[in-house]
């Protein structure tokens, strides 16, 4: 099964970092890869007309972000870049090598990587 999904936070969604899921803001199933694959580019296409700064991988993965989207961590004590996250996932994970798209890869900016180091339950990594 394969799944697109939308997210909006703090993290690029190829950290996979834990509670990843709760930023997930839709989410739509397909049976098949190319149906998926469609979808994922029609959503891609809707957001780089709202958000043109992008980083864009060939494992079906992107981040869309403005510059000036970003929220105070009160734990980091700093601003932290929110990114929209868009992903073409295979039974939850990651599209394997044969259907990677190496002409995916592309760009618009440089990401700031700065991204709390507190995790939700307090802890730090």
């Amino acid at each position: 099964m394969y799944r697109v999904i939308e997210m909006y936070g703090d993290y690029e969604p190829w950290w996979f970092i834990e509670g990843w899921e709760e930023d997930v803001i839709s989410s739509k199933k397909f049976d098949k890869y190319y149906d998926a694959l469609k979808y994922y580019k029609s959503c891609w296409f809707k957001l780089e007309k709202k958000i043109p700064l992008y980083k864009s991988r060939g494992d079906l993965m992107t981040i869309f972000w403005n510059p000036e989207d970003k929220r105070w961590c009160d734990e980091c004590d700093e601003y932290l870049q929110q990114y929209h996250s868009l992903a073409l996932l295979e039974d939850g994970q990651i599209i394997p090598d044969e259907k990677f798209r190496p002409g995916y890869e592309k760009q618009t900016g440089l990401e700031i990587h700065r991204t709390c180091r507190i995790k939700k339950d307090g802890t730090t990594f």
